[in-house]
Order: structure tokens, then C-alpha cells, then sequence
């Protein structure tokens, strides 16, 4: 989960508070302790020295300079938890792709099949759909260069470029004798966040990231369920199953699209002033207060349990599926100039509404629906959890490992979402259904 610009400047001026404070009389002992440790670090740092120059001078190869410095600094973080990383200029670049969800490029979904690129589907109106690329084709080669030997990111980055940019495929099509050659001028391409549709008189969403588009992409989502059916509309099933999270505001907002008022999340530091809590704005609520249930499983991180923690202590929705993976953590994105890169550094810790920490534990679902696992398939059936993740942070009490993460490919196998739709229905009961407000978390 990334904290966004405005928020790192918070917290430099936070910081630079406290340092005043910590210059008044009453804090000499600490101040002397502080300057003790800062002592010890520099003499740390000298050892740091010593050894770079041993490399420097005697490695049997004439070592990067750059390299090694950018080797302990990754070293320096993975030592810290599992979220804390270095990313190079290369990769903050993807990372800030991803979290804008917005590039330049073709507009498919891809992925590797015997040493070429399959395309899994085109997105609507972009260019791979309008230039006739289909589901299944494959990727040969791309601006006649051979696909055979590259790795999927590799071949990802080749078709990405500049906007009005031109690029050549090659098209191997079942059915088709010959290979096709297809020339694609790439366009501003959307990631698709938010995917809906209408079952019966039930609106379903399923959110796959917490990208700049998902809010947006939700309340265009509710408004066309309710410019469909009108007053026939029962309610909502909003699916984070396997989200991995996304940015914190988005969290936020998804969540004030469903409350109107109260607290949604809080971040909680290393000191007590560094807590900031981030409440529902007047005037939420564009479900009109419908029934509404939030399917959750093993793979739903970060961001995805925010919003389930959130909509579940409001009483707003009925939690169904399987425990989440439990990353209750606030990753902070520094960038560092001038090489481009940035630091991902672990800032605080999340807490729902009522209190509970999400770190380690997760959120536990107010009815928990267990999926029928094909043979075949158990092994890979449950996920890692936060907890069992080397270098963890530690839940506050009891900490909660493994949860199922499967999620069947055909929806009529799909146990939690027949539950869901059911239970709106009115064909299911559960005590759980529809949640008691009285029974909210105090705010």
C-alpha cells in the first residue's frame, strides 16, 4: 500500500516538530542518548567504508562502484520486513504505471505459453481491439524481433512506448494458415480496475487493484446498475478476492462511497503523534443504503482489507469468504534523486475502526464459505500469508496464518459468490445478513 506525495510532506514536517522538541532542556538525557547512538552509527558506517574500499581494491574482478552501493542498500532494506525495498529507476517507473493505471501502449492482457506471448483478452475501444487482436492469439514477434528467449516483463516493456508510437506484430491465429502481420499505433491504454456486471436485479463489482481509476471506475459502475433497473435494483456484491491493494486513497474513497460518516482507517508510526486517522466526507453512500456484501479471501491484501475492515465495523456490509492475507502495513515511496530510483520504506501500521489491527491477522469474514477444490489443484489452493512471510512485522496478539485464496473459474462452481447473490436474494438466511448498525463501531 503506497502513501501518496502529500503525505510524505506531512511527515517531513511532523519530523521536523519533534526535533524542536527534542531541543528544550527537559530531554538532555534523551538528547545525550540520542548523540550516543548516532556515535555508534558513524562508527558503523566507517566498518561500512572499510570494507567497500577491500572490495574496491582486492575483488578479483574490478567491481561497479554504483552497483555495490546499490547492492547494500537493497541488502540494508530486505533486512528490515518484507514490504521495505530499494527500487531502481526502472522499476519505480513501472511501479508508478501500475499505480496511475494509465500507459502508453496496445491494450491487451498477456501472458507466456511455451516461450511466446499469449494474449488472454484485448481491452475495449484500445488499439489491440481495434486493430482485430484476439483472445488466444499469439505473439511471435514484435517489430520483427523474435518473442522465443525473452521473459514476459521483457516482452511487456517492447510493446509499451510512446503514445502515437508504431508498432509490428506477428499473429500466430488457430484456424489460420499463415502467420498475420498486424501494425498497431499505441494510445493512452487504461488498466481496468473495476470490471461489473448485472445478475438479476443484483449489481456485482469486482475491484482487482486500488489504482487512480478505481473509484472513478466504481460509482460509474453503480450508476449504470441503477440507470438499468431502477428500483428493481436489490443490491450489491463488491468482490476483492485476490486483490493484492493499491494506493491508500483509494481505499479511502471506496470506502466514503459506502458511509457517510465515521472513520475508515487509521495509520498508527513508531510515535504516537506520527497516528493519522482518515474519516468518511458528508454526502457518501451512493448505494443509497442497499444490501451490500464484500466477498474476501486469502489473497486479498492491503488495500482490499481497509475496506473490508472499514464497511465491516460500520455494520454497512456482511463480510463473506475467507480470512484475508493480513498486510496491514503503510509502505511510504521516497524517491531519491538524482539516479531516479526510490526507497519503499514500512511507516506504520493499519487499524480498522474499532481498533483491531489488521497486521499479521487479517480480516475475518462474518460467514466463512470454503470453496470445493479440484484435485489437482490443492496444493496451490491456499496462499502465503502476511504472517508466514520472513521478516514480518508482528500482529498485535494472536497471529493468523494460511487462508484459501481459490477462486473457481467457472461462476457456477463459485460457493461464496452463490452465498452472496442468495442471501440478497432472499433464497438464504444467515444472522449475519444483513448486518446490525446498532452493533457499529463507536466513532
Amino acid at each position: 500500500m503506497i502513501r501518496k506525495t502529500p503525505l510524505l510532506l506531512i511527515g517531513a514536517a511532523t519530523g521536523a516538530v519533534l526535533t524542536v522538541m527534542a531541543t528544550q532542556p527537559r530531554t538532555v538525557f534523551d538528547l545525550s542518548s540520542a548523540r550516543a547512538a548516532t556515535v555508534d552509527a558513524y562508527r558503523q558506517l566507517t566498518l561500512f567504508g572499510d570494507v567497500f574500499e577491500q572490495v574496491r581494491s582486492d575483488y578479483v574482478e574490478r567491481p561497479d562502484d554504483s552497483k555495490l552501493i546499490e547492492s547494500a542498500i537493497k541488502g540494508m532494506l530486505a533486512g528490515l520486513d518484507p514490504h521495505s525495498s530499494y527500487m531502481d529507476a526502472k522499476s519505480f517507473r513501472d511501479m508508478q504505471v501500475d499505480t496511475r493505471g494509465e500507459f502508453g501502449g496496445l491494450g491487451i492482457e498477456v501472458t507466456m505459453e511455451d516461450g511466446l506471448i499469449k494474449v488472454v483478452s484485448p481491452i475495449d475501444e484500445t488499439p489491440a481491439a481495434k486493430a482485430g487482436i484476439m483472445a488466444n492469439d499469439i505473439i511471435s514477434h514484435i517489430d520483427d524481433e523474435p518473442v522465443q528467449g525473452l521473459a514476459l516483463n521483457q516482452a511487456v516493456d517492447k510493446m509499451r512506448g510512446p503514445v502515437n508510437s508504431k508498432i509490428s506484430l506477428k499473429i500466430i491465429r488457430k484456424g489460420v494458415d499463415k502467420p498475420i502481420d498486424v501494425s498497431i499505433t499505441r494510445d493512452v491504454v487504461r488498466i481496468l480496475s473495476i470490471r461489473s456486471r448485472m445478475e438479476g436485479d443484483i449489481g456485482y463489482v469486482r475491484i482487482t487493484q486500488f489504482n487512480e481509476q478505481a473509484t472513478s471506475g466504481l460509482k460509474k459502475a453503480i450508476s449504470e446498475f441503477e440507470a438499468q433497473s431502477g428500483d428493481k435494483l436489490k443490491g450489491f456484491v463488491i468482490d476483492l478476492r485476490n486483490n493484492p491493494g493499491g494506493l491508500l486513497d483509494q481505499a479511502v474513497s471506496i470506502s466514503n462511497a459506502f458511509l457517510s460518516r465515521g472513520e475508515i482507517v487509521s495509520t498508527r508510526g513508531r510515535n504516537a503523534e506520527d497516528t493519522v486517522r482518515f474519516n468518511a466526507r458528508t454526502g457518501g453512500d451512493i448505494s443509497k443504503g442497499k444490501p451490500m456484501i464484500v466477498l474476501v479471501n486469502g489473497g486479498s491484501a492491503s488495500a482490499s482489507e481497509i475496506v473490508a475492515g472499514a464497511l465491516q465495523d460500520h455494520k454497512r456490509a456482511t463480510i463473506v469468504g475467507t480470512r484475508s492475507f493480513g498486510k496491514g502495513s503503510v509502505q511510504t515511496i521516497v524517491p531519491l534523486a538524482p539516479n531516479g530510483g526510490a526507497l519503499r520504506l514500512t511507516t506504520a501500521r493499519y487499524f480498522t475502526p474499532s481498533g483491531r489491527s489488521i497486521q499479521a491477522k487479517g480480516i475475518s469474514p462474518d460467514i466463512e464459505v470454503v470453496q470445493d477444490v479440484p484435485e489437482e489443484l490443492k496444493a496451490r489452493a491456499d496462499t502465503t500469508s502476511e504472517a508466514t512471510l520472513r521478516g514480518h512485522l508482528l500482529a498485535e496478539g494472536q497471529e493468523q496464518t494460511g487462508s484459501q485464496s481459490y477462486i473457481p473459474s467457472d461462476p457456477k462452481d463459485d460457493k461464496a459468490l452463490h452465498m452472496a447473490f442468495d442471501l440478497i436474494n432472499g433464497t438464504r438466511v444467515n444472522p449475519a445478513f444483513p448486518p446490525k448498525p446498532d452493533q457499529a463501531a463507536a466513532n
